[in-house]
């Protein structure tokens, strides 16, 4: 009987663990999933709401980063002048918890592979685009993003072409 009691409280304590987890993995990846169709539908309103006060976006390039202010404001803007939509035709999701490495960058993130068309209201496109952008999550709102995807491809479908600067001639 002692057992019994013993296996139970044990089952029981981890149940919980994994479900408080899994409930925390849940709520991040609906956190991110409203984010990307606020982009879908430019929403920047709820874009707003999902942002931490504090949030920071890096990326593409190594050098790029964007605070929530500038984030807010620059697709207010693109949204109003520069893109027709934005679908996410394929997108997978996944919920981690990154445990080790630098303590900024420990935490509870949600990693989105996707594959966006992109129409500009200009006429140009549409672009088609793998992007990954991982979303740091704290306290119910997005605190960094991570985005990659390839720029010059980009560009090369809106027709520019790459030519070497002077200096690597």
């Amino acid at each position: 009987m002692k057992q019994l009691i013993f296996l139970t409280a044990i089952n029981i304590g981890l149940f919980s663990c994994t479900s408080t987890t899994d409930k925390n993995k849940t709520e991040n990846l609906a956190i991110a999933k409203k984010y990307m169709e606020a982009v879908e539908t430019n929403n920047a309103g709820v874009m707003d709401s999902l942002l931490a006060d504090n949030y920071m976006g890096y990326g593409p390039s190594v050098n790029d980063s964007i605070n929530k202010a500038d984030a807010i404001s620059n697709w207010k803007y693109n949204a109003a002048n520069l893109y027709e939509s934005i679908k996410y035709t394929r997108h997978q999701n996944i919920a981690v918890t990154v445990g080790e490495g630098e303590q900024a960058e420990a935490g509870d993130w949600v990693a989105n592979w996707a594959y966006l068309t992109i129409k500009y209201k200009d006429g140009r496109g549409p672009v088609n685009v793998w992007v990954n952008a991982t979303y740091k999550i704290e306290n119910g709102k997005i605190v960094r993003s991570r985005t990659f995807y390839n720029e010059a491809d980009v560009l090369r479908q809106l027709g520019f072409t790459m030519q070497p600067g002077e200096d690597n001639q």
